[in-house]
């Protein structure tokens, strides 16, 4: 099995759980966000098989695909809200990669594709208000289309690439929606990360972007990896399908918890003018059950304190406070 992106957050944690099903396994990664720590003990080990390279290079593409089975795609050039935001030409270079792979994995005869897709295909119009209870269903993907920025735009025509090599040429795949993940190994740049690092650095006043009432479903780790899996296991027709929790979860209620958990009493400043998302994102995961057997495992406080313990655990004061402010809009 192959894992583009191997090395980063979601990509690690998803190797790490093949490895335990006995899978074979060869990862490709730029290291642009992965780092080879993630991986080291495998690598050490002889567990897998590491190629760096960029998967926009049509060799590494052929390298990296050439005898595996199964492709787990989630090589993307990609961050939080606010490199998303800001960083609309970088992310535009997803079309390029994902048509790529698809391509090469086509023409090397792969049995399965498994696209790591995203939240951000849902039309913006449909998560306006956060006073309305709304559960995206992957029919809402659809005509009139109206994706989140370019990376939604990219995420959104990799679903349908894949759509069309199974009906064309009859090539398996999967598209699994990821719903702001959330973990160990996770970085600065995603929300529920970077209010951890703000708790640790002890800034004051502590930032919030936006005005704090936007609606999120963070998904634990372990259950995005699970729901990953299974599709790989029980989908072959390029269908999409939610992996994400269905709790609603404030911003701000987030915000209160790690500093509540972390012992902090830090003056809370919102900042409405920074980079937000949409106000009200949650996913409905009926399909999810009904066709993989999958529902999230860990409800967000404890994914959260397991998130905090491994941070505060982990980092060091003074290599934070060096990279945060950069973190919060790169990779």
């Amino acid at each position: 099995m192959l894992v583009t992106g191997g090395a980063a957050f979601i990509g690690s944690n998803l190797t790490d759980a093949l490895l335990k099903r006995g899978a074979q396994v060869r990862i490709v990664d730029n290291l642009s966000s992965g780092t080879l720590e993630n991986i080291q003990e495998h690598l050490d080990a002889g567990r897998v098989e590491f190629i760096e390279g960029d998967l926009l290079d049509p060799e590494v593409t052929r390298r990296a695909v050439e005898g595996m089975q199964v492709v787990f795609h989630l090589a993307a050039d990609h961050g939080g809200r606010g490199y998303v935001d800001l960083h609309q030409v970088e992310c535009s270079t997803n079309l390029i990669l994902d048509s790529l792979v698809f391509k090469t994995c086509y023409e090397q005869k792969v049995e399965k594709v498994v696209f790591a897709s995203s939240g951000c295909v849902y039309p913006n119009f449909k998560q306006t208000d956060p006073g309305e209870i709304v559960y995206l269903t992957e029919d809402a993907v659809g005509p009139p289309y109206d994706a989140d920025h370019i990376y939604g735009w990219a995420k959104l025509m990799g679903e349908l690439t894949l759509e069309a090599y199974c009906k064309q040429y009859g090539m398996k795949s999967a598209s699994c929606r990821f719903f702001t993940v959330y973990g160990p190994r996770g970085v600065e740049n995603h929300a529920v990360i970077a209010m951890i690092a703000r708790a640790f650095l002890e800034q004051n006043p502590f930032e919030v972007w936006g005005t704090g009432e936007q609606i999120r479903n963070w998904t634990y780790i372990d259950d995005i990896v699970e729901g990953t899996i299974l599709a790989a296991e029980k989908i072959d027709d390029a269908r999409a399908v939610n992996l994400g929790t269905m709790e609603r979860i404030q911003v701000m209620e987030a915000v209160k918890e790690v500093l509540r958990y972390t012992n902090r009493s830090l003056e809370i400043a919102t900042q409405p003018h920074m980079p937000t998302g949409p106000m009200n994102r949650v996913a409905d995961n009926s399909l999810a059950k009904s066709l993989l057997g999958w529902e999230p495992q860990v409800k967000f406080f404890d994914g959260l304190h397991r998130t905090i313990d491994w941070y505060f655990k982990n980092k060091k004061r003074e290599e934070v406070q060096a990279i945060f402010a950069r973190m919060l809009t790169e990779r």
